[in-house]
């Protein structure tokens, strides 16, 4: 049989999830808690822990817990993050779709993001990103083929940075990253469950190796309900 706690941690988040409780408002109290499942407070204060724990609610002295937005997922800003670490971290269900795996030679507006010449050979990979059944990332990458000498469709369903880096040993450092938002295309109107929403977030990448070679160029289209961009900054005194 399992703790009850458990099963009343399952059943807050729940509602927490649902919107029952919205986002800054406070839980109904211990005391009301203990009440309403019969339960002792101990019980409660577990069940509470690990909602705390697992970014349901914030614990604040003198004010009892408060619900937490829990409906966009947070992504990295200042790391490089592939989408399947991303999708491990976040322990959702989650699937990459592959729609375009292609080598082409760069139009103008490719060769000034690669800084290539019209004869450079470059994979293009147009890949469909899902969590929990919604399509809401679509991913447009560029990889110059001298770098990145061959590629395959279950490659790019699974993870092309574990390919490069595991099989390849290619050692990728860092990158340069832009962000904004623009009007949704037809393309991200057919490839993504856009819903009501007629705008997407765009994040480039522009990813380079170890000895700053500039290698790959990445246009990341999001849904723009689905995730909070984040980062962490210290301040140098």
């Amino acid at each position: 049989m399992k703790n009850k706690y458990n099963g009343i941690y399952q059943e807050l988040a729940n509602r927490i999830k649902d919107g029952m409780y919205q986002p800054l408002e406070k839980l109904p109290s211990e005391h009301e808690l203990v009440e309403e499942f019969e339960v002792s407070r101990e019980t409660i204060r577990k069940a509470l822990n690990l909602l705390a724990q697992n970014g349901y609610i914030q614990k604040v002295r003198g004010k009892g817990s408060v619900v937490l937005e829990v409906g966009k997922f947070n992504f990295p800003i200042s790391g490089l993050v592939s989408f399947k670490e991303l999708a491990n971290k976040l322990g959702k269900e989650s699937s990459t779709k592959v729609h375009e795996l292609s080598i082409i030679h760069p139009d103008r507006y490719l060769m000034n993001q690669l800084k290539a010449n019209e004869q450079s050979e470059i994979w293009k990979v147009v890949r469909v990103r899902k969590i929990d059944n919604d399509r809401i990332i679509l991913d447009k990458d560029y990889f110059l083929k001298k770098f990145v000498p061959s590629l395959t469709k279950d490659i790019c369903e699974d993870s092309i940075y574990e390919y490069l880096e595991k099989e390849l040993n290619i050692k990728i450092s860092f990158a340069k990253k832009e962000f904004f938002v623009e009007q949704a295309t037809e393309e991200d109107k057919e490839l993504l469950d856009l819903q009501m929403y007629d705008s997407v977030v765009v994040v480039k990448n522009y990813v380079y190796l170890n000895d700053a070679s500039l290698f790959q160029y990445t246009e990341s289209r999001h849904r723009p309900d689905k995730f909070r961009f984040v980062d962490f900054a210290r301040r140098q005194t």
